[in-house]
């Protein structure tokens, strides 16, 4: 750690690179709370811990979006989003889909502005792909991002909100890599 990053966060807990690292216990929405206060967030896991591939990572995330743990959810989805093996055309989508998780965790905390935001933005990054796209039936997710933010701006973000599920995510055919083209190969339909 830099002395300027030192002296402008002191309290800012941080790795051994000097990046800004939060090792504050959380709530249950993944909030940081105060330094010895009772961590709702004990048995959290980190994907790269728990998990070998994306496709693992995809039906964590999925399972935890679907039991509403959306801080949870996202920290999976970010991993698929920003593993080695997907396609960088791909990029783009999995942002969506982890901004859709990400919003309605800033939704059950109460942040109006930033879960509308949130929720609108990922349907913008998810709406160039086909309707089913590797393995995420993609115009379903924008349908409920978009009804979670009209029930927001209606009846204000909090955890009192009904928020989507995945409806039956069957692993073994919702894999964010089934059917991928290796990189720099095409298929018929991608040309």
């Amino acid at each position: 750690m830099n002395e300027t990053q030192a002296t402008r966060f002191p309290e800012r807990d941080r790795n051994e690179e000097g990046r800004a690292e939060n090792a504050r216990p959380r709530d249950r929405f993944g909030r940081p709370l105060p330094r010895g206060a009772v961590d709702e967030m004990v048995h959290k896991e980190e994907p790269e811990d728990v998990v070998s591939t994306v496709e693992e990572a995809f039906d964590r995330a999925v399972a935890l979006f679907d039991e509403e743990r959306f801080f949870e959810a996202h920290e999976f989805l970010e991993y698929v989003w920003k593993h080695e093996s997907i396609d960088p055309a791909d990029r783009d989508f999995w942002k969506g889909v982890t901004q859709v998780a990400v919003g309605c965790c800033h939704t059950q905390r109460g942040n109006t502005a930033g879960a509308v935001r949130l929720l609108e933005r990922a349907v913008s990054y998810l709406d160039p792909y086909p309707d089913q796209h590797r393995g995420v039936d993609k115009q379903a997710l924008s349908h409920a991002a978009l009804r979670v933010a009209g029930d927001i701006e209606e009846h204000g973000a909090g955890p009192h909100l009904e928020f989507p599920a995945s409806r039956g995510h069957e692993p073994a055919r919702s894999s964010p890599t089934a059917g991928r083209v290796p990189p720099g190969e095409r298929t018929r339909d991608d040309r």
